[in-house]
């Protein structure tokens, strides 16, 4: 915290006021930050309990800098749950019902949250120091060097001959790019600058390059191996190790790339979409170049992890010295100092700036989760999550993806995904859910925001690049994102999607039976004219997708 409170608070100040204000307060917190670690061993034999005052004007002050921090970082959301999750915390006990508390002294409160590891330095905070950040510096140095380019070439190259070519160069080079980067916004802003004037040129409706752009962006968070930090945050959260996290998740992201292929394709069907022409194509050798600026640090990842037997973070720091290595070069193999010291220090600020980013969101939360825990407020919500679903999984389910997307238009995916396991994942697992199937269906529906209205960040940032109305842009993106709503359920009706690891056959046999269904449904919603078709594919699809016409425990 005390490393990222001066990004946040005073490198990224817009304004004087704000860098003014921002250097106090990080004074301030820096100096809290700093007593805390060299106090450590001493603060750990009160149990949470705050003695005197100096105590408990720096835990004060100490939260209050958190949800600023948060604030000047993401904006006002979060923040605000946070804020009322302290106010329950201190007020819960004047709450009649089944709804209040019977309360904690202030002090007691306070020093959980502040000085032992119920709070702010929880198990969150913990994992995005030892794991999220080092996997944020290498997609720092992939971003920095060559990489970003080989994703665009090999895409072009694999995809950009067939029909609606460009819009697919947009999926590969978005699932490739999304899967280290890890942002919707991030992967829009830059493989868009490229696919998104590329398929305007070729006369592809604004609204439509927009929508593939968005849905194929907003996919990189379900993408192995970042997904957005949600991964990282899954191991601790459900003891199943890193590399059972991205197995699981694999094959859901490749059904989602796949629902998107399909709805191009439909798409082609109604507008006369062409390919890349020849002369915008890259060479051969131009691909076999720069694909391996990330092939190479790709290959030493999965070789760390699963040959060599290395933990995810040492196999991300070797990853990360092959990647710098790689710096040195450009696409013409040309050595260069000067230009790998600007690469470097490229790398340095974006690693930092969202490693600050990172850090704002995990310390908030952290706070709602703490609370929840305090108070025992998470249990009750999930009491009436129970209660309200009348014992049965799929209302649950339902009330649990309302509130995902509710929770989602407001809170960036990673605080949307914790805050949301905390009060419903206990809820789906008492319902009968493996613990990493409740998870992977909260993690689906936080990320829905990035192209559901009326809050649709990747879709707005979409729409402003291809100069259309964003509702026109929405309008598209769901009907080809439909993998993202259905996918969850296709995880809860087919247990056996996410087995990979366990199951290898029966997950593939799965993952063809939701891909038929998935293609079913794309296909209905977009292609067909007459209505009665249409009904027809979706229904169909819709069957295939959920009837569990086998079963595999995981």
């Amino acid at each position: 915290m005390a490393l990222a409170l001066p990004w946040i608070l005073i490198f990224s100040a817009k304004t004087n006021l704000l860098r003014t204000s921002g250097i106090f307060i990080c004074a301030l917190g820096m100096a809290i930050c700093f007593w805390i670690a060299l106090n450590a061993d001493s603060l750990g034999d009160q149990y949470g309990y705050l003695e005197g005052n100096l105590q408990a004007f720096m835990a004060t002050a100490l939260l209050l800098i958190v949800l600023e921090m948060a604030r000047r970082a993401i904006g006002w959301p979060l923040p605000l749950v946070a804020a009322l999750a302290l106010l329950y915390g201190l007020f819960g006990h004047l709450v009649r019902g089944e709804f209040g508390y019977a309360g904690l002294p202030l002090a007691s409160f306070l020093g959980t949250l502040t000085i032992a590891e119920g709070g702010v330095w929880g198990k969150l905070t913990g994992v995005s120091v030892s794991i999220v950040a080092v996997f944020v510096i290498f997609g720092a140095v992939l971003n920095a060097g060559e990489a970003g380019q080989g994703f665009m070439n090999l895409a072009a190259a694999a995809a950009g001959r067939l029909r609606a070519g460009a819009a697919k160069v947009s999926v590969l080079s978005s699932a490739l790019f999304g899967s280290i980067s890890g942002s919707a916004s991030a992967n829009v802003a830059s493989t868009g600058a490229v696919t998104l004037p590329a398929m305007i040129k070729l006369g592809y409706p604004r609204s439509l390059a927009g929508a593939v752009e968005a849905v194929a962006s907003s996919g990189g968070q379900i993408m192995p191996p970042l997904m957005g930090a949600g991964a990282f945050v899954m191991v601790e959260l459900t003891g199943v190790p890193y590399t059972g996290i991205m197995a699981a998740a694999l094959l859901p992201a490749l059904l989602f790339f796949f629902a998107v292929w399909i709805g191009i394709d439909a798409f082609s069907m109604r507008y006369s979409l062409k390919g890349l022409p020849k002369d915008e194509r890259p060479a051969l050798r131009a691909v076999i170049v720069t694909a391996s600026f990330f092939l190479v640090p790709f290959s030493v990842l999965v070789w760390g992890m699963f040959i060599a037997g290395y933990t995810p973070q040492y196999a991300a720091c070797l990853s990360i010295v092959a990647a710098a290595l790689l710096l040195f070069f450009d696409a013409n193999l040309t050595f260069g100092l000067k230009r790998t010291m600007e690469r470097l220090s490229q790398v340095c600020l974006a690693a930092g700036q969202q490693i600050a980013v990172i850090a704002s969101i995990i310390l908030c939360a952290s706070i709602i989760i703490g609370v929840l825990g305090i108070t025992g407020l998470g249990v009750k919500i999930t009491s009436l999550i129970l209660s309200g679903s009348g014992g049965l999984l799929w209302p649950a389910l339902l009330l649990t993806a309302l509130a995902c997307l509710v929770l989602g238009m407001e809170v960036p995916t990673t605080a949307a995904y914790v805050i949301c396991v905390s009060v419903a994942g206990p809820a789906l697992i008492d319902l009968g859910l493996a613990p990493l199937q409740a998870h992977l269906f909260i993690f689906w529906f936080a990320l829905l925001s990035t192209i559901t209205p009326p809050v649709c960040g990747a879709v707005f940032i979409a729409a402003g690049m291809v100069g259309e109305n964003w509702l026109k842009v929405a309008a598209s993106a769901m009907a080809l994102g439909v993998g993202l709503y259905l996918i969850p359920l296709g995880m809860i009706a087919n247990p056996s999607l996410i087995g990979l690891a366990e199951h290898p056959g029966w997950a593939v046999l799965s993952a063809v039976k939701v891909a038929l269904g998935l293609a079913l449904v794309s296909f209905g919603v977009i292609a067909p004219k007459k209505a009665v078709l249409r009904c027809l594919a979706v229904v169909s699809g819709l069957t295939i997708l959920l009837w569990p016409f086998w079963q595999v425990s995981t």
